[in-house]
């Protein structure tokens, strides 16, 4: 997936002072011929997300903090299969969650067991009323910062608490040119019984990274949070992006409280500068 060559096999040679951390290339399939990450031995500390940021960028890596979630799961055992992943600019977002779109309303979620503490009845047609056919609109209002200068934060909070994040966090290089690309740069397959093909749903990440500012700071074996440098400001761009989130991620709101698009788009996406995802 970059551009570059893949600093990752002789570190020292591209100019890396790398602190001690493990080269990953275990994959579904057997050894990568080459490294498919980097990521550090110890926890994840406030500074480091920019310091690796601005090493790792001049040879084509990206940061990104892992985490080893509830089943203390790091990369190795993640079950990559970058064989799997096609390029992510192949794919069109406004495509990609059509299709999604498609199979989300027709199937029925598996209600969690708060699916009706609002006395309503969360079919998937429920569920997915307020899907909407196209891309949600560009919000209104003007970034606040850098998209990296937010990008930067929320690994700051994620790193002082990673108890609160899901689990240890560690910080991580992956060879890819856009962080939009990483998941598909590794092969990850957290999303799997939703996407078999991970740049699929990067295609969808680099239209929010081109809409939202957004950007890929965490991911677990079947998590990822991303920041929002330009979020929503209004429900009615909330509600037309938690469509988009729904067709996305179905679990989101399927399986976790309120279970309901409008109230998700009001707590979870308006004005929100983090988005968490996970698929069972």
């Amino acid at each position: 997936m970059a551009t570059l060559p893949n600093p990752l096999p002789d570190p020292a040679a591209s100019g890396l002072d790398l602190p001690p951390g493990s080269l990953v290339d275990a994959t579904l399939d057997g050894p990568w011929p080459e490294p498919l990450l980097w990521y550090a031995d110890g926890p994840a500390e406030l500074r480091d997300w920019a310091r690796l940021r601005d090493a790792g960028r001049r040879v084509g890596l990206l940061p990104v903090l892992v985490t080893c979630g509830r089943r203390d799961q790091w990369p190795e055992e993640w079950d990559l299969s970058p064989d799997s992943a096609s390029y992510p600019g192949d794919h069109d977002a406004e495509e990609v969650l059509a299709g999604y779109r498609t199979g989300s309303v027709a199937d029925e979620p598996d209600d969690g067991p708060d699916a009706h503490e609002h006395g309503e009845d969360r079919s998937g047609a429920d569920a997915g009323a307020g899907l909407r056919p196209g891309l949600a609109p560009v919000p209104v209002r003007e970034a606040a910062e850098d998209a990296d200068t937010t990008a930067e934060g929320l690994a700051g909070v994620v790193a002082a608490d990673a108890d609160l994040w899901l689990g240890e966090t560690r910080m991580a290089l992956v060879p890819a040119r856009r962080s939009a690309d990483i998941p598909a740069a590794i092969g990850w397959s957290g999303a799997v019984n939703h996407e078999n093909d991970v740049a699929r749903l990067c295609a969808v990440l680099r239209s929010w990274e081109d809409r939202y500012d957004a950007r890929v700071v965490v991911l677990g074996f079947d998590t990822m949070i991303v920041s929002v440098g330009r979020p929503p400001g209004t429900i009615e761009e909330a509600r037309a992006l938690a469509a988009e989130h729904y067709a996305f991620c179905p679990d989101t709101i399927d399986q976790a409280p309120p279970h309901d698009i409008d109230l998700y788009a009001e707590k979870a996406v308006l004005n929100q500068e983090a988005w968490s995802f996970w698929w069972d």
